[in-house]
């Protein structure tokens, strides 16, 4: 439908074809639609080297959308460290972790997770940032972005094939654990509670407690 609003945008289109504009919202959404562009990877690197984006903004691929991030606060930055701390401690050189690095999930989406756990690599991913592939577990931590975190991204990761996804979540005081990756999001729910433990599915034997990372 798309397609075709804009092969008759170009064209023009004759009376008995325009649509009736009695409502709105219904002829302005194919309208949207039509306009919108969707940015690839490669492109959205090249808008990065070209410096339109500044050194601090925030800024991500998702679905070819490019998404500004909300400003990071002091909350949300101790329970990342806190993560990078505890889990660096139990996982040793099992493991890599990324803070706040891109991950390529596909041609369409390179998100920043708050951390993504990964496969060792020889070179520390210097040739190319991770896919999904690489990915052991994915976390992000959400305050007033939970809501986004929970409905946009944790489903990207889950579509992507990523195994396992947390999204702390700060206003809720839990931890959500996604697995069962499908195109869809994910298949499997958990809510771990303050008192209750987690062992991601790539280490069964490391247990983390709720308690250690929202307090």
């Amino acid at each position: 439908m798309a397609e075709l609003t804009m092969d008759r945008a170009r064209t023009g289109v004759v009376a008995s074809e325009q649509p009736d504009i009695s409502n709105r919202r219904e002829w302005m959404e194919p309208l949207t639609a039509a306009l919108r562009y969707r940015f690839t990877v490669a492109e959205y690197h090249q808008l990065i080297a070209s410096g339109i984006f500044g050194e601090d903004d925030r800024v991500e691929l998702i679905g070819g959308d490019l998404v500004m991030m909300s400003p990071i606060g002091s909350q949300h930055a101790a329970i990342v460290k806190r993560l990078n701390r505890v889990l660096g401690r139990v996982l040793l050189e099992r493991a890599l972790i990324g803070v706040q690095d891109p991950l390529r999930l596909d041609d369409l989406s390179e998100p920043q997770p708050d951390l993504t756990v990964l496969k060792p690599s020889v070179d520390d991913y210097a040739s190319s940032h991770p896919s999904p592939s690489d990915v052991l577990f994915v976390i992000e931590v959400g305050d007033t972005t939970a809501d986004y975190d929970r409905d946009v991204k944790v489903r990207v990761y889950g579509r992507a094939g990523i195994g396992e996804a947390w999204l702390v979540d700060l206003g809720d005081g839990w931890i959500e654990v996604y697995r069962e990756p499908s195109p869809a999001g994910y298949k499997l729910l958990r809510k771990a509670l303050p008192g209750e433990t987690i062992s991601p599915l790539a280490f069964p034997d490391v247990v983390i407690a709720v308690g250690d990372v929202i307090r």
